[in-house]
């Protein structure tokens, strides 16, 4: 008969469950929460809405929003929704293959590649989905909505159009020597 582990002097495992959970591929970083009230006729209600940015370090990048009536139930669902949001990104060394724009609503950033030692110069929710990106050496420029949402979607969509020289040869079905000329 097979003892149980405090029986055979061990101790048993303490604390919640959630800090026993599996490491993930992913780094996450919570880039805004909003705090959402809706008020009736018994008062009010509020609600969390949470921005969450993930990413490998390795080109693979998204980003998510979730919404709960409390903050870590809200990040998680933030969290999942940014693993079906994925992105590929083209990179070239530590920074990227060309200079691009990257529009959503009325926020607008460029991006421009930088030499290796540059570090990330960009603002606040540009910076936490370039650094989770593992791009490491970029130039940004932000214009119009300086919103949290507006500035991670338009920094995705703008890495996510960014195409190597060898995607490009690829594509148009020719070598990266005739491209180039």
């Amino acid at each position: 008969m097979e003892k149980k582990p405090q029986e055979r002097g061990e101790r048993r495992e303490r604390g919640p469950r959630r800090d026993r959970r599996p490491e993930s591929e992913f780094q996450e970083k919570m880039v805004a929460i909003n705090r959402v009230t809706k008020v009736v006729k018994g008062g009010r209600n509020f609600r969390f809405a949470a921005l969450v940015v993930i990413g490998d370090g390795k080109g693979r990048v998204g980003c998510g929003i979730g919404k709960a009536t409390e903050i870590p139930e809200a990040a998680r669902k933030a969290t999942e929704d940014a693993k079906k949001h994925l992105v590929h990104v083209s990179m070239k060394g530590t920074s990227i293959p060309h200079e691009t724009v990257g529009r959503f609503g009325t926020g607008e950033i460029v991006l421009l590649p930088a030499p290796e030692g540059t570090g990330v110069i960009a603002g606040g929710p540009a910076r936490a989905v370039l650094e989770l990106c593992g791009v490491k050496d970029i130039r940004t420029k932000s214009y119009g909505s300086n919103n949290p949402i507006n500035m991670v979607k338009a920094t995705i969509e703008g890495l996510a159009s960014l195409r190597s020289a060898e995607e490009v040869a690829k594509m148009r079905g020719k070598t990266v020597e005739e491209l180039l000329g």
